[in-house]
């Protein structure tokens, strides 16, 4: 992924205006600045740290404070950061750089380098395995590597364009997007290997992935439309309309009401932005299309957007740019 972040404005499935969810509203705006684009965001909960990726390094912000504590540098191109908070270190994903860096959490500061697959993408540390699993967008291949040696322990070639990943601990499974075959990979994280390619009806160019443990369902944001699939079948379960090129997506499990809901991000081209679908309407049994409500505001600039990212218990938290760069903290009441 690499998209320009803007804000959101409201719709719903149709994409007609609506007021906005009273659930959310902007409780702070975090200045960034800076030239170039944006991708993946990342909190940790416990150091209140957000991690934005912004053109050739991490800009880190402090949700609390509402203030930038510090920057990684060095890190062409780069897509995203995976965290692993009790080892004290972080991961990146250098598109350009073939490579993730090896980061402490406490200092900002490099601690090594690891050759990757072509254009790292998508980046994530899979605990209960101990390892660092980068998603190599252009290379077609995962590239597997342990956290505190940086040593590589496998190259998983999956071919075409993966964009992004999301695990299964409990069933031992990692899926990702494959945007140029309009697929989810599957792929086995105790033997490394590739298990399934399953087809995502009507589905072009997913890019966004995000995960229901609880009800099994990989949503998958493709091109005006978000496909759902059973994560133990690999079955269509149902699809329903969205913005034009979305580029990303989170799930939030203890919404509102505590009612779980896929929070999408869209890349509107200074068109629709952002909703959230209640997952118990995916289960509909006459599959009604439902209904997207936004979270947030737009800045009216055009520029594009790439995701909404649940941070802290009760926040979201949405980077944008519109000179200068902002950040945008939105808080559920």
């Amino acid at each position: 992924m690499r998209k320009v972040m803007t804000l959101l404005a409201c719709l719903t499935a149709a994409g007609v205006l609506q007021a906005a969810d009273p659930n959310y509203h902007v409780v702070k705006e975090i200045q960034i600045g800076g030239e170039g684009g944006w991708d993946y965001l990342i909190l940790d909960p416990a150091t209140h740290r957000l991690y934005v990726s912004h053109a050739t390094k991490i800009v880190v912000a402090d949700v609390e404070t509402g203030q930038v504590v510090g920057e990684i540098s060095d890190t062409p191109g780069v897509h995203g950061i995976a965290l692993a908070p009790e080892l004290g270190r972080g991961f990146t994903s250098n598109g350009r750089g073939n490579s993730s860096t090896i980061v402490d959490l406490n200092t900002l500061k490099p601690l090594g380098t690891v050759p990757t697959g072509a254009n790292p993408d998508s980046i994530r540390y899979l605990r209960d395995r101990h390892e660092v699993w980068t998603f190599n967008h252009t290379g077609g291949s995962i590239t597997a590597f342990d956290p505190m040696s940086g040593k590589v322990i496998a190259t998983i070639e999956v071919g075409g364009e993966l964009e992004e990943a999301v695990e299964d601990p409990a069933a031992n499974r990692v899926y990702v997007n494959v945007e140029d075959k309009g697929s989810l990979a599957v792929i086995d994280t105790r033997t490394h290997s590739l298990v399934a390619t399953w087809p995502i009806t009507e589905c072009e160019g997913p890019t966004g992935l995000a995960f229901d443990a609880k009800n099994h369902l990989l949503l998958s944001a493709c091109d005006g439309k978000m496909a759902v699939t059973d994560s133990r079948s690999g079955k269509a379960v149902t699809s329903f309309p969205i913005a034009d090129g979305v580029d990303g997506n989170g799930f939030d499990d203890a919404g509102p009401a505590d009612a779980g809901h896929a929070r999408l991000g869209h890349d509107p081209v200074g068109q629709q932005e952002a909703g959230v679908v209640h997952v118990d309407q995916l289960h509909r049994r006459d599959r009604e299309v439902p209904e997207q409500v936004v979270v947030g505001l737009r800045d009216g600039s055009g520029v594009r957007l790439h995701a909404v990212e649940k941070c802290l218990h009760g926040f979201d938290c949405t980077p944008s740019i519109a000179r200068p760069a902002r950040l945008h903290v939105l808080r559920t009441s």
